[in-house]
């Protein structure tokens, strides 16, 4: 198997292992020029297939309650109306594509997205590639009825960007159907919804986030639901890092196996990186439904891609506990493995620089690969053109070194990042050296000192492309396996896990229900 993407082997998801699930890695809500948004369709199914295990790329289709009177916004009504055209037009034959594109390691859904000022916006994705036509309703009762009729047991739909007001296309919590949809999406490029105050707020010019339409408050009102991220990204990048992406608990990594775990809400919400985090209590994980209990454990199992800050335990909507693997360490294996971060990008802003290059292990092993590739920040087509760079590629060559070429924009501003990178997990000691190649120059570390902390270099003056090696945790701060006891478990409750990452990197689980 290719060290690219390689999954997680089961000494590190012994928990998983134990309910007969792998976390596969997707995002089924993002946007390109099938409907509106910038860059080739063709070009969103290979950028997914880069570092995603299952894509469904979105057109944009229906909008019952547009503000089509209104002058102000004419020119939004316009572009909506021409992509509600383009994929009307593009959807019949879009299906050959996915259906090519899907491989024994990579599966493509078919996808679209309803607009609704009264109900919030909904995303459909439809289970397989044969050709079907879009269901359009204007409402999530009439949905649920035309793809009862239509498309049984074959699609689903969940509101996405939850936390706008209502009217304001957020969340109606009242129109809210756990039978058409077995998920919100909690988080996103339009930030996240977890609770009422968050560092990932919503800045888009749709509004702030409005706190009676989080996930919180959701659950506040008895609602039944798992939870995902998707990026929304509108540049034909999928799991465009750091805008969203979600983990789906499957038993296999073919189609079937990753729809039945979308169903069951085996699923989590996630940032950037491709974090495991599970969470069981008895038989039942994250998604599912127990019945009442006493003295019930919580067992947890996390596999970070980074230094884990914390892990949080809440119930009810509260924190109960909070776990620092720095104060509480209980890695899941004692392999000597770490993961290494290389970061590229930087110099003079509006430029953008290609790095061709090449990065290896002397005295230790790469035992997988995971791209960290961003897409253009650009969302609204009144906002610019993509920049049409090539593809990247990542591969590994015949010494066990992994060869790049990627193209990195200069960050745009000094809070918005448009680096990218590759994480790579090792297995190394500290007498171990990694070695890189970049255009013009070369660099050897020991990982004794990147054990201690990160290193980083430009390719020339001030101002030029850098690259950063960030440091790299021992498997006490990357992995975590435990149980926190939670007593008597009554019906009406909930639990999840949010995981932090000292980088800024999150993933929360869907909750456990406890019902009658």
């Amino acid at each position: 198997m290719s060290i690219i993407r390689a999954p997680l082997p089961t000494r590190l998801t012994p928990l998983a292992t134990e309910f007969g699930v792998t976390p596969l890695f997707g995002d089924i809500h993002n946007h390109c020029d099938l409907s509106y948004g910038h860059g080739r369709f063709e070009d969103a199914l290979a950028r997914a297939a880069l570092q995603l295990d299952f894509v469904s790329i979105t057109g944009h289709a229906h909008w019952p309650d547009m503000p089509v009177d209104d002058p102000s916004v004419a020119h939004i009504v316009a572009f909506h109306v021409e992509g509600f055209a383009r994929l009307q037009k593009r959807w019949p034959a879009h299906f050959a594509a996915l259906a090519a594109a899907s491989t024994r390691d990579f599966v493509a859904f078919p996808g679209y997205e309803i607009h609704s000022a009264a109900y919030g916006d909904y995303t459909i994705v439809y289970r397989d590639a044969e050709p079907a036509p879009m269901i359009l309703a204007d409402s999530p009762a009439e949905l649920r009825a035309g793809l009862e009729k239509h498309m049984a047991g074959r699609a689903f739909a969940f509101p996405h960007h939850i936390g706008y007001r209502l009217g304001a296309r957020g969340i109606n919590w009242d129109a809210f159907d756990p039978a058409l949809s077995p998920f919100v999406e909690m988080n996103s490029m339009h930030g996240c919804a977890e609770t009422s105050e968050t560092d990932r707020p919503y800045l888009h010019s749709m509004g702030p986030l409005d706190g009676s339409q989080t996930m919180q408050a959701g659950l506040a009102r008895g609602a039944l639901f798992g939870i995902v991220g998707n990026t929304d990204h509108h540049s034909a990048f999928p799991g465009s890092y750091g805008h969203g992406r979600m983990a789906a608990y499957a038993a296999r990594r073919d189609r079937p196996a990753i729809w039945d775990a979308m169903n069951a809400r085996r699923t989590n919400a996630l940032t950037g990186d491709s974090i495991h985090l599970m969470a069981a209590i008895g038989s039942t994980m994250q998604g599912g439904v127990m019945p009442p209990t006493t003295d019930a454990d919580l067992r947890i199992e996390a596999v970070a891609g980074g230094f884990i800050d914390t892990i949080d335990v809440i119930r009810n909507g509260a924190l109960i506990h909070r776990i620092s693997p720095d104060l509480a360490p209980a890695p899941i294996s004692a392999e000597p493995e770490t993961l290494l971060h290389l970061e590229l990008g930087w110099g003079a802003r509006g430029r953008s620089f290609a790095w061709n290059g090449r990065i290896g292990i002397d005295g230790g092993e790469i035992l997988s690969v995971e791209p960290r590739l961003r897409g253009a920040e650009i969302v609204s087509p009144l906002e610019g053109d993509d920049a049409a760079h090539a593809l990247p590629k990542i591969e590994a060559d015949s010494s066990g070194a992994v060869r790049f070429s990627i193209i990195a924009e200069a960050n745009p501003n000094n809070v918005t990042p448009a680096t990218q990178g590759l994480m790579l997990r090792i297995r190394a000691g500290d007498t171990a050296t990694v070695h890189a190649e970049f255009p013009g120059s070369s660099i050897r570390i020991p990982l004794a000192e990147l054990f201690r902390h990160a290193r980083s270099g430009n390719l020339g003056p001030i101002d030029s492309p850098a690259w950063r090696i960030h440091a790299l945790p021992r498997p006490e701060q990357w992995q975590w396996q435990g149980v926190v006891p939670l007593g008597d478990v009554r019906a009406g409750e909930t639990v999840y896990l949010r995981l932090r990452q000292r980088g800024g990197q999150m993933a929360w689980t869907s909750p456990i229900f406890c019902r009658d």
